[in-house]
């Protein structure tokens, strides 16, 4: 029988882990993109239920008191959490499901899932990072500078997880996700 698996992606800001995920899911069957909820305001083209859920701070604050969530955290002043009752729903059906969250929320999830995989993606270089988050055109100048300076603390952290992935080309980035994902399949 199967063991579904809880996948974890995370990395800097700006480092193409949606655009890595988005391609893997399309190359790799029974693996669902966990949906996060945010109390961040949506970008140009973000749908509600589709990117994120996005809710009050008062709701929130009610799915923390209750205890509703796998992980949250706070990062660059928005919350983002993980419902643990969405993760549970997407494994019961036989799926496997990834969290594209951040590098705090990811070790909170290796606390309570220990059998997570957890998976780092990192820029070529700063300079690339930067002219990407540039790229957006969603940030000033000020929030790209703490977004850089915030990615120069979280890469000491890639240790912690199982597996590192640099996207320094798209297709061989998603190559490296999707062997990833079969190898850990392959260990059932």
């Amino acid at each position: 029988m199967k063991n579904n698996k809880l996948y974890v992606i995370s990395g800097p800001s700006g480092v193409g882990k949606g655009t890595l995920v988005e391609y893997m899911l399309k190359r790799v069957p029974d693996i669902s993109r966990s949906i996060s909820v945010t109390t961040r305001k949506p970008r140009v083209g973000e749908v509600d239920g589709t990117h994120y859920h996005f809710v009050s701070d008062s709701e929130f604050n009610e799915k923390i008191k209750t205890d509703k969530f796998l992980e949250w955290a706070e990062v660059h002043s928005n919350l983002y959490g993980t419902l643990q009752e969405t993760v549970d729903q997407v494994l019961a059906k036989g799926q496997d499901v990834v969290l594209v969250i951040d590098i705090q929320g990811g070790l909170k999830v290796k606390q309570k899932r220990p059998e997570a995989v957890l998976i780092f993606i990192e820029p070529p270089t700063f300079k690339e990072l930067k002219e990407r988050l540039a790229g957006r055109g969603t940030e000033v100048e000020d929030v790209i500078k703490r977004r850089m300076e915030r990615a120069k603390e979280e890469l000491k952290y890639a240790p912690q997880y199982n597996y590192r992935v640099v996207n320094d080309s798209l297709d061989a980035a998603v190559e490296g996700l999707v062997s990833i994902i079969l190898n850990e399949r392959g260990k059932d």
